[in-house]
C-alpha cells in the first residue's frame, strides 16, 4: 500500500512495516499473522499437488446438521477426481513449540463429520473423503498423535507441510501421489487395473515377481520412503530426496522416446497375505508363469530403488502406455528393505556418511548382535533429539543429507559419540551386556525414550541459560552448541549423572527423567554460569580447537567449571588433567623449538658459504664458538661409534647463532641476515644487533623444554610466530 510519508508511523502502529521508500510517499505492507501464512501455505500445497477444486477464501461453511443454521466453516477443503480433503489448521506464534493435545479439536471433528461428508457428497458422491488437522510449530506428543489417527483424522505438521511443497518443486502434480499414501494407506483406489503378467520365483529366501507394467498404474500404488522429518512415523525411511536436475534429464530422456531395460526394485506390502496369482501352468526351473494381481491399495508399493526412473514418466503422455520393468518382492522385512537399497545404492550413488547413520539406526535396530543394537540405540537417540518437537535441539542437529548451516551444524556422530562416551548406554559383547550404562533399562525400546526426555529437559535447561549461544549458534563467537561443544557437554552430563549415581542420590534406570534432571540441574547450573562469562580471550581460545581432539578439550574445561563449585565432583582423569596443564604446551613446543634449531643450522651455513666461499668459517663465525665448537665435537669424537665423524657445525649451542649473526658489521647483517633474520615485530628496531634479540628468548624456551620446565602460553605462542615466519 502507498501512504503519505505523514501516515507511516500510524500504520507501523497497526503491525505494517515499510517496504519501500520514495521522494513523496512510502510502500508499506503489512505481515500476515501466523496462522494466516500457515492457512495460505496448505491452501497453496494442495493447489501446487493438483487439487482443481478449492475454497476461494476463509468464509467457506458447509452445512452438516438438519437445521439451516447448521454450518462449519471450513479452512480449506480440497478436492480432485477422486479425493476430498478438509482440512482445519492451528497454528501457534510461541518461539518453541507448546506441546496440545488437540483434544477439543478431535471431538468437534468427531461430532460434524457425518453431516459434512453428507453435505460433500451431494456434489462428490464417489470421492473418498478425509479430514486433516494442519498444525504449526505444536508439538503432538506419540499417545496425541495416536488418539488423532484412532478418531480416523489425519495430522500434518508444517514439516509434512513443507515437505510435499519441495517435493512439488521436483515432482509437479505427481508428488500429490505421496500424499495420497499416507492419508489413504490400506484404502481401496477405484476403477483401477491390478492384473499384470508375471514370472514368480525366490531370490534370497524371499519370493518375488518379475513384470513389467504401466508407469500410471505404478504410481497410483506407489510410495517413497524419503528420510524426511516429515516421514518420520512411517520408519524406517531411507530413500533420499528425489533431485529435479536429475529427474529432468531422466523426463526429457522419456519424452526423446527412451526407455529403461533395468528393472525397479519393489516391496509390496500386503500386509502378510499372500498375493493372488493366477498360475499358467507352465514353469521353469523353480519359476512360474502365470497372472500376478496387485493389491488396489494406496501406499502399498514402496520404491527401494528407481524412484526417478518411475517419476521421470509422471508428466509424460508415455506414461499409460509404455512399460517398465520391476522386480517386486512381497512384505519385504524393513531392515531387509534398508540393506537391500544400501547394497544397491554402494556400488552406484556414495551414501554419505551422515546418510548411513541416519539409515543405520533403523538397520541396526534389531541386530541379533548385541553391540550393533547399542549403536542403533545411540543413532536413534542422536536422531530422535534432532528431529521431535519437544526437543531443543531439533533443526539444529543434520538428519539424513540435510545440508549444514549456520543454525543446523550438529552431525548425528557427534551426538552419538556423546551419548557412546557419556557411558548412558554401557558395554556390550556380541551376544550379552558387559556393563549398564547409566540409562540402561535392559532393551532399546525401553531405554530410547528416557534418555532422549532427559537430554531434551538438559539441552532445553542450556539453552534457556545460554540465550546468547544459541542464538548464534555456530556463527561469529558460537562454539557451545556445536559439534565439539554439545558432544562434550552430553559427556560432562553423563559425568554428572555417573557423580549423582555413584552418590546414591538418583538412579538414573528406576527414576523419571525429570527427577533425574532435577538433580543435575545445579551443576549444569555452575557450568552454564561459566560459559556465560567467558571473555572473549577465553571464546576464541574454545574455537580455535579444532580437529577429533578438540570434544576432548571442551569436555576438560567443562568439567574443571563443575569441580571448581563442586569439589565432590571428580571424574575421571580430571585431577591429572589439571596437573598435566601447566606444561600443556611442553610437547608441541619441544618439537617446534627442535625445528627451527635445525633450520638455522642449515640455513645460516648455507648463507655464509655463498658469501665467503672456502674462508666462511674465519670470516663469518666467531673465533670463541669455533674453538668451543671444535672442543665439543673432539669430546664427542672420542666417544663415537668407529666410523662416525662428528662435524664441529653440530655442536654449536641455539645461542651460539646469535653470536654468529652478530658477527662482523652492520652492513655484513644487512647484506645476508636482515631480510629474513627479523622479525615483523621488530622492524621499527634501530640496532642490528637487536633485531637478533628473538634468539635470546628461544634459547630460554629451550632450556626448558629440555630441562622439564614450563613452557607458557605466550611462549607457545611465539613459537608459532617463529615457525609461521621460517615456513615451517
Amino acid at each position: 500500500m502507498k501512504v503519505s510519508p505523514a501516515l507511516q508511523k500510524q500504520y507501523e502502529d497497526e503491525g505494517w512495516i515499510v517496504d519501500k521508500t520514495l521522494k513523496t510517499s512510502v510502500w508499506m505492507r503489512r505481515i500476515k499473522r501466523h496462522d494466516v501464512q500457515f492457512e495460505d501455505l496448505v491452501w497453496a500445497m494442495c493447489a501446487r499437488l493438483g487439487f482443481e477444486t478449492l475454497n476461494r477464501d476463509r468464509s467457506m461453511k458447509i452445512p452438516y446438521g438438519k437445521g439451516s443454521n447448521e454450518s462449519k466453516q471450513i479452512d480449506i477443503l480440497a478436492a480432485d477426481d477422486e479425493v476430498v480433503l478438509v482440512i482445519e489448521c492451528k497454528s501457534s506464534g510461541a518461539e518453541y513449540p507448546p506441546t496440545q493435545a488437540f483434544k477439543t479439536e478431535t471431538e468437534s471433528i468427531k461430532g460434524y463429520r457425518a453431516g459434512v461428508i453428507a453435505s460433500i457428497r451431494s456434489h462428490f458422491p464417489k470421492h473418498k473423503i478425509r479430514f486433516i488437522l494442519a498444525i504449526n510449530n505444536i508439538h503432538a506428543s506419540k499417545d496425541t498423535l495416536d488418539r488423532v489417527q484412532n478418531a480416523d483424522i489425519s495430522i500434518l505438521d508444517e514439516e509434512a507441510v513443507s515437505y510435499y511443497h519441495e517435493l512439488a518443486n521436483h515432482l509437479g502434480t505427481a508428488a500429490k501421489f505421496q500424499l495420497l499414501g499416507n492419508l489413504f494407506h490400506g484404502q481401496q483406489i477405484a476403477a483401477i487395473e491390478a492384473e499384470v503378467p508375471a514370472i514368480k520365483g525366490r531370490m534370497g529366501g524371499f519370493t518375488y515377481y518379475s513384470f513389467a507394467i504401466e508407469p500410471a498404474r505404478l504410481l497410483k500404488i506407489s510410495y517413497v520412503l524419503h528420510r524426511n522429518s516429515a516421514n518420520v512415523r512411517w520408519m524406517p525411511t531411507y530413500q533420499r530426496i528425489i533431485k529435479r536436475s536429475r529427474l529432468k534429464k531422466v523426463s526429457q530422456f522419456v519424452d526423446s522416446g527412451g526407455f529403461f531395460p533395468n528393472s525397479l526394485i519393489v516391496n509390496i506390502d500386503n500386509g502378510g497375505k499372500p498375493l493372488k496369482f493366477d498360475r499358467s501352468g507352465k514353469h521353469a526351473g523353480s519359476t512360474t508363469l502365470g497372472v500376478l494381481h496387485l493389491p488396489r491399495k494406496y501406499r502399498s508399493a514402496y520404491i527401494i530403488d528407481g524412484q526417478h526412473r518411475l517419476y521421470g514418466f509422471a508428466h509424460s503422455d508415455r506414461a499409460a502406455t509404455e512399460l517398465i520393468p520391476v522386480v517386486a518382492f512381497v512384505d519385504l522385512p524393513s531392515e531387509k528393505q534398508l540393506e537391500l537399497f544400501m547394497q544397491i545404492n554402494e556400488n552406484q550413488q556414495a551414501v554419505p556418511k551422515n546418510l548411513q547413520n541416519t539409515l543405520n539406526a533403523d538397520l541396526l535396530w534389531s541386530s541379533p548382535d548385541k553391540r550393533k543394537q547399542a549403536h542403533a540405540l545411540k543413532l536413534k537417540i542422536a536422531q530422535l533429539l534432532g528431529e521431535v518437537k519437544s526437543s531443543p535441539l531439533r533443526g539444529r542437529i543434520i538428519i539424513g543429507e540435510e545440508q549444514s548451516d549456520t543454525t543446523r551444524c550438529v552431525s548425528l556422530d557427534a551426538v552419538q559419540r556423546g551419548i557412546d562416551r557419556g557411558r548412558f548406554i554401557g558395554e556390550f559383547t556380541a551376544n550379552a551386556v558387559k556393563s549398564f550404562g547409566s540409562f540402561y533399562r535392559t532393551s532399546n525400546d525401553d531405554t530410547c525414550s528416557p534418555l532422549v526426555e532427559f537430554l531434551e529437559l538438559c539441552f532445553g535447561y542450556l539453552r534457556d541459560q545460554l540465550p546468547t549461544q544459541w542464538n548464534i549458534g555456530r556463527g561469529e563467537g558460537g562454539f557451545v552448541f556445536t559439534n565439539a561443544g554439545v558432544e562434550a557437554l552430553i559427556r560432562v552430563i553423563g559425568d554428572v549423572v555417573d557423580h549423582l549415581d555413584a552418590a546414591g542420590l538418583i538412579d538414573p534406570r528406576e527414576n523419571s527423567p525429570s527427577s533425574t534432571f532435577t538433580q543435575t540441574r545445579p551443576m549444569l547450573k555452575t557450568l552454564a554460569e561459566h560459559l556465560g562469562s567467558l571473555p572473549l580471550d577465553e571464546v576464541s581460545e574454545f574455537r580455535g580447537w579444532l580437529g577429533g581432539g578438540a570434544p576432548t578439550k571442551y569436555l576438560r574445561r567443562f568439567q574443571s567449571a563443575i569441580a571448581d563449585s563442586h569439589a565432590e565432583f571428580q571424574p575421571d582423569g580430571l585431577a591429572e588433567w589439571i596437573a598435566d596443564q601447566e606444561k600443556q604446551f611442553n610437547v608441541e613446543s619441544f618439537t617446534m623449538v627442535h625445528a627451527i634449531e635445525a633450520h638455522l643450522n642449515s640455513d645460516i651455513r648455507r648463507r655464509l658459504e655463498d658469501r665467503f666461499g672456502t674462508e666462511w668459517v674465519k670470516n663469518g663465525v666467531p673465533k670463541k664458538v669455533y674453538q668451543d665448537a671444535q672442543a665439543q665435537a673432539a669430546a664427542k669424537q672420542y666417544d663415537a661409534a668407529p666410523g662416525t665423524t662428528i662435524d664441529w657445525w653440530d655442536c654449536l649451542y641455539l645461542i651460539n647463532y646469535r653470536e654468529i649473526l652478530q658477527h662482523g658489521n652492520m652492513a655484513l647483517w644487512n647484506e645476508i641476515y636482515d631480510a629474513d633474520y627479523t622479525l615483523p615485530s621488530d622492524e621499527k628496531k634501530t640496532s642490528w644487533k637487536d633485531k637478533s634479540g628473538w634468539l635470546v628468548r628461544l634459547n630460554d624456551i629451550r632450556n626448558k623444554v629440555s630441562h622439564n620446565g614450563t613452557v607458557t602460553e605466550d611462549e607457545y605462542d611465539f613459537l608459532h610466530v617463529l615457525n609461521s615466519h621460517f615456513g615451517l
